[in-house]
């Protein structure tokens, strides 16, 4: 029988956890990091727990039932956010890490990796701007993911999207361990403006409406195929552009309300937690799980691309055809193919990683015909 003082370090272990070498220091070992009287699930780790987005979504990881050890990292504050999410009376346990020394610790033995890090978006800011720093934080943590956990499913939050997931492929190959099903760009949060806009338009409950929205995660590449809703339902062409152009936008419709204040942080973390929860119910083998996700694809000839994905043990199972699309759809979509190319290939040459990206994704833009452009691109940037 346990002393009493080894009950209480066992407990307490997962607040303050040793800083190197905790598979074998710590009394509350991974393979057996449950609260007494907890059930098996899954090992997820958070990525920059302690920001906007990272606390509102550790509080809603910290309630899911398939999650018994979370691990929350960042350079700043997690042991005060890790204390105030270990007093939930939930099943999961919590453990804190703190700064970059203790970011392989973090990740080791991870089944799911959440990564919402990074600066967020303010008035005046472009993604241009976001890339330039978000670009770099990426990079370093999906090196961790390399080193500790390579067959964990990735869920990458950190905007831009349509550019960081492609920088986290690289990083990836680069190490070797790149499997293109176990990467996923979250996208859930376009779905989630679709499926609530319409259900405004419709007078219908927003959690009975389901919208697929494809193309990318930025602006004019976001695509809601309106005419796939379900409930079926008809628009008129007002309705349509009103729709469309508000679910586009509906980050800087947040950015706006908050004057300089902050991002969309709690409904990102609201869709980072759904899209999770489909990833852990996937990997405990429910079938005919379906979100749409920003993957290595070729639905399209864009290498990466957001559409309709089926999930399942492996991560992404299946990627679903685009199906039928009206004719409003169709043009937007040709749009967000080329403003896709050129948009994001432009910030990865312009972004010194010290990797071959440069050939690799401007294969996109050569199957456009767009090699002149490419090449004074390159000229431009040496």
């Amino acid at each position: 029988m346990q002393s009493s003082a080894e009950r209480i370090a066992r407990i307490a272990g997962h607040l303050y956890p040793p800083s190197s070498q905790m598979e074998e220091t710590s009394l509350l070992r991974r393979s057996g990091c449950r609260a007494k009287g907890g059930t098996p699930g899954f090992k997820v780790a958070i990525l920059g727990a302690a920001g906007g987005i990272g606390q509102p979504l550790a509080m809603l990881m910290k309630m899911n039932p398939l999650v018994s050890v979370l691990h929350l990292y960042d350079v700043v504050n997690t042991p005060g956010v890790t204390a105030d999410l270990s007093h939930m009376n939930t099943g999961a346990v919590v453990r804190g890490f703190l700064g970059q020394a203790q970011l392989d610790d973090a990740l080791t033995g991870m089944d799911l990796v959440i990564i919402p890090a990074g600066v967020p978006r303010k008035p005046g800011m472009t993604r241009d701007d976001l890339f330039n720093i978000n670009a770099g934080i990426v990079r370093t943590l999906c090196e961790g993911v390399t080193r500790r956990c390579p067959n964990a499913i990735v869920n990458l939050i950190s905007n831009p999207v349509n550019s960081t997931v492609p920088i986290a492929a690289e990083v990836f190959k680069k190490a070797g361990t790149y499997n293109p099903r176990k990467l996923l760009g979250v996208t859930t949060l376009d779905v989630v403006r679709a499926n609530t806009f319409v259900a405004e338009v419709l007078g219908l409950e927003p959690r009975d409406v389901n919208v697929p929205v494809v193309g990318g995660h930025a602006g004019v590449t976001i695509l809601p195929l309106l005419s796939q809703a379900n409930p079926p339902s008809s628009f008129t062409r007002e309705e349509v552009t009103y729709l469309t152009n508000r679910i586009q936008n509906g980050g800087t419709e947040v950015v706006e309300a908050k004057a300089g204040t902050g991002s969309a942080t709690l409904s990102m973390a609201y869709a980072a937690a759904q899209f999770a929860d489909a990833c852990l119910r996937g990997l405990r083998g429910d079938a005919g799980i379906v979100e749409c996700s920003y993957v290595a694809s070729q639905v399209t000839e864009l290498p990466f691309f957001a559409s309709r994905v089926r999930l399942g043990r492996g991560g992404v199972e299946e990627i679903l055809p685009l199906g039928p699309l009206n004719e409003y759809e169709r043009y937007p979509l040709l749009k967000t193919f080329l403003l896709t190319c050129q948009y994001v290939y432009w910030q990865i040459i312009n972004w010194d990683i010290h990797m071959s990206l440069t050939m690799n994704h401007l294969s996109c833009i050569n199957t456009l015909n767009f090699r002149s452009n490419a090449s004074m691109i390159l000229k431009l940037t040496k």
